[in-house]
């Protein structure tokens, strides 16, 4: 399970292969990766659906985040990723600031939230950031953004790392229901 930080981590490298969930960067292409997230809504929607509404803001550990944090965080990711898309595909060299998930999941109150709505917030991020994506010509998978001092990472990484993200954060969301709603 995923938990819960407390500062801005680095970000993985071009070619990171995940060991928690196998996500390998490499042998992922950007169609791969589109498909991926277009996906994603209906996987999460699916999981939700089987859990108890009492069990959804319920954490496992004080230090993991609740089904509802995980929906909040999924559909924060698709909305940075389009704009940290847009920014690499228009800007040059853009410095993207991290996204501070605990704190947003502490300020936005995640845990407070009607989940179901949340979950058509997804589905629009999700389809805004392949929106995004099919604007990208051949020649912008290599642009460069930089966030946090020596990460510096292509636009065709941004669209791996989405990707990820919502693979990683499903698997996270299975083992926390599995934990509050068995």
């Amino acid at each position: 399970m995923t938990t819960r930080s407390t500062g801005a981590p680095a970000v993985p490298p071009e070619d990171h292969r995940c060991d928690a969930c196998g996500f390998d960067y490499t042998s992922v292409r950007v169609q791969q990766a589109l498909e991926m997230i277009r996906e994603l809504p209906g996987g999460v929607r699916a999981v939700v659906d089987a859990v108890p509404r009492p069990a959804l803001q319920q954490r496992p550990q004080e230090d993991t985040w609740s089904v509802t944090e995980y929906v909040c965080h999924l559909r924060d990711v698709y909305v940075t990723y389009t704009i940290r898309l847009h920014r690499a595909r228009t800007e040059e060299r853009p410095v993207l600031e991290p996204m501070l998930n605990d704190l947003r999941a502490r300020r936005f109150r995640y845990n407070s939230r009607d989940v179901r709505p949340v979950l058509d917030e997804l589905a629009d991020a999700a389809a805004g950031c392949c929106d995004e994506v099919a604007r990208v010509e051949p020649a912008g998978w290599d642009r460069v953004v930089t966030r946090l001092p020596g990460e510096e990472r292509t636009a065709r990484w941004l669209v791996r790392q989405a990707a990820h993200e919502g693979v990683h954060h499903l698997r996270d969301l299975r083992d926390v229901t599995r934990v509050v709603a068995p």
